[in-house]
């Protein structure tokens, strides 16, 4: 069986007994913990007061947690084994080991027995031979990252969970603020609940008296922002990355990896292909990006990603302290702005990126 994370409460209230195996792994932290957390709350409840620990570090030796799987409890009728694997991964050493070991124990699980096992970092590679095991014998709870409407909903039904009444804008103005830091949420949640009065309807403005600013930004979500063609978002998550100590240099890399992808992608489509076809053809592109790359590519053609594309080498070379394009020179002198602000040109090339009229407007 599969769950979602919001799904493992529910399941769990509805269920009379645990499923003798349980897998909860993602790189979304809190969703992990909490699901991990409502596991184990289950199984206390259930009876089963032995709890039996294993760090799955990597040299791990399996065979320890063998012997735990087939071992008899010493004091209490029923226990639960609780192994985490900080790689996900538990065939590290020695080799597959670790599999076998998890596989043998969803064959024959142990009477009176659960085996909780939860990773911090996950992803499709992961899920090999072990894990169809998991899902046979028991649940597997895989945790990804939420995207933006998925956070909305799950921010709504935390503050009604938590006794807060928040309008739609309210709860807009939340998500902005800690986008993407379930934790940083969490927290917020939290603290709202201590401060406004019983009965009071949050509004936009007044969250935002109340609410730190937790957004947590990195630079594949700037790509995302600026291929999706939001200016806005993307100019904000720049000002962001730069407030924190982020370097030009650093970030250019991986818009210029994304446009030359789209570059590649518009040059395959100006050929008469369609773009679900080049998208297909492009090795290492996931279904679930298809949306941003056909954004971008409904904005401009290959000599439009090609323009823009150089221009983020520009703004590299000059973040790297060498000299900027010659004509960028003779630019700036007519502008009367002798000084090459790296930051600046990153946010001309990030607006020029999402949105065509602003790069009509402002390229050199």
């Amino acid at each position: 069986m599969e769950l979602k994370p919001t799904q493992v409460e529910r399941q769990l209230a509805g269920s009379g007994d645990l499923a003798p195996v349980w897998l909860i792994a993602g790189d979304e932290h809190l969703l992990v913990i909490e699901a991990a957390d409502a596991v184990r709350r289950r199984a206390r409840e259930l009876g089963f007061a032995e709890r039996e620990v294993l760090d799955a570090e990597p040299g791990f030796d399996w065979n320890e947690f063998s012997r735990a799987g087939a071992s008899l409890s010493l004091f209490a009728s029923r226990r639960l084994i609780d192994v985490r694997m900080p790689t996900g991964k538990p065939d590290k050493h020695p080799a597959k080991a670790g599999a076998e070991a998890i596989m043998a124990f969803c064959a024959s699980p142990p009477p009176d027995t659960v085996l909780l096992l939860t990773a911090m970092t996950w992803s499709r590679a992961h899920e090999t031979k072990w894990v169809d095991a998991v899902r046979q014998a028991g649940v597997f709870v895989p945790c990804w990252p939420l995207k933006a409407e998925e956070t909305r909903q799950w921010l709504g039904a935390r503050a009604a969970k938590a006794g807060l009444k928040a309008s739609t804008d309210a709860i807009g103005a939340l998500l902005e603020r800690v986008e993407g830091n379930l934790l940083a949420a969490s927290q917020e949640i939290e603290k709202l609940r201590l401060l406004v009065d019983a009965g009071e309807t949050l509004d936009a403005s007044r969250l935002e008296e109340l609410v730190a600013d937790s957004a947590r930004f990195d630079v594949f979500k700037l790509a995302d922002a600026a291929l999706g063609g939001d200016a806005a978002r993307a100019l904000r998550i720049v000002a962001a990355l730069r407030a924190e100590g982020e370097q030009v240099p650093g970030l250019v890399p991986v818009l210029s990896g994304q446009v030359a992808l789209v570059a590649r992608l518009a040059a395959v489509v100006e050929t008469g292909r369609t773009a679900d076809a080049a998208l297909r053809a492009e090795p290492g592109v996931w279904t679930s990006r298809h949306g941003i790359y056909k954004a971008a590519l409904a904005r401009g053609r290959a000599a439009f990603w090609e323009a823009r594309l150089a221009e983020l080498a520009r703004v590299e070379r000059a973040g790297k302290g060498r000299a900027p394009d010659p004509r960028w020179r003779i630019e700036y002198e007519q502008r009367d702005r002798p000084q090459f602000d790296p930051w600046l040109e990153l946010e001309r090339a990030v607006a020029a990126i999402a949105d065509p009229r602003i790069a009509r407007s402002v390229a050199p």
